[in-house]
């Protein structure tokens, strides 16, 4: 039965739903800023290939050698210092970072999909029109109820027969048998 269980409690789970509607809100809000960073491309591509033009190759080649040397150097100073007996603690050392940063990576994971799946959520309600309906259920929870005689009636008969106002006799004899039933139990508390 468990596995009947979770395969209903995941078929039925809105949540996936909710982050591929929360991605696609997101994907659309990125896609409109896409035409502003094309005019700013557009507006700074000159400058920035005449500084490409005006780069002497000879300088960059320079460079390049420079930082061949210092990678190879490096690497050189980073064989020379492996030390056999360290290399198996500084195996395990890794091995056991590596599970913690998974572990936090994943934790991490969690946490984005379930703001995605939230915003999501948020989205398909503005896109269904419910945020407007939400709003009207917080004024109404905030709104005071205006004041009304508090009336208790007898028994459920009564309480059917006192929704319909067109029948004031319905409303009184249920009075009456709650006074009699009052004084009767008065009397028998008395005695």
């Amino acid at each position: 039965m468990a596995i009947a269980d979770d395969l209903k409690k995941t078929l039925t789970d809105p949540t996936p739903l909710y982050f591929a509607a929360g991605t696609a809100d997101l994907a659309v809000q990125q896609a409109k800023k896409v035409p502003g960073l094309i005019e700013q491309l557009r507006a700074e591509a000159p400058a920035r290939i005449e500084a490409v033009k005006n780069t002497d190759p000879k300088i960059v080649q320079e460079k390049a050698r420079e930082a061949q040397e210092a990678v190879t150097a490096k690497f050189a100073e980073v064989l020379t210092a492996i030390d056999p007996k360290k290399l198996g603690e500084t195996a395990q050392d890794l091995a056991l970072r590596g599970v913690g940063v998974a572990a936090e990576y994943a934790v991490r994971a969690k946490e984005t999909y379930d703001k995605v799946a939230e915003h999501g959520e948020q989205a398909v309600r503005t896109w269904r029109g419910e945020v407007s309906e939400e709003i009207v259920d917080i004024a109404v929870a905030v709104e005071p109820k205006p004041e009304q005689p508090a009336q208790e009636p007898a028994d459920a008969s009564t309480e059917a027969a006192g929704s319909d106002e067109e029948k004031p006799s319905a409303r009184k004899s249920p009075a009456r048998r709650n006074n009699t039933k009052k004084a009767a139990v008065m009397a028998g508390d008395e005695s």
